[in-house]
């Protein structure tokens, strides 16, 4: 399963939901930087660091900075979805698509 670093606006309901899934999921908050405005390229390089994909709902600067620099372990982005549970298993599936 996927490592992964949740930036600060990804849902938590999501994330929880990912777990039980089997990925290992850190958040931006567990990892002690929340609100504190960290730019985008610091979160990249946090995730990098640990070995993580950023997980995240901002896919236009994420995607700019892949096209600035493909040196990363992965950006997952998504849109925003209500239904938690259903955005966790689109994760999960594309995911799977790439491990296997």
């Amino acid at each position: 399963m996927a490592r992964l670093y949740a930036d600060e606006d990804f849902p938590f309901p999501v994330v929880e939901e990912l777990r039980s899934l089997g990925h290992d999921v850190l958040t931006i908050q567990e990892d002690g930087k929340a609100n504190r405005g960290i730019p985008d390229e610091d979160v990249l390089s946090a995730a990098r660091t640990y070995i993580r994909a950023v997980l995240t709902m901002n896919h236009r600067d994420f995607v700019r900075l892949h096209m600035e620099s493909s040196v990363h372990s992965g950006i997952v982005t998504c849109t925003y979805d209500l239904e938690f549970e259903r955005q966790a298993r689109r994760v999960h599936e594309t995911i799977e698509q790439y491990e296997t």
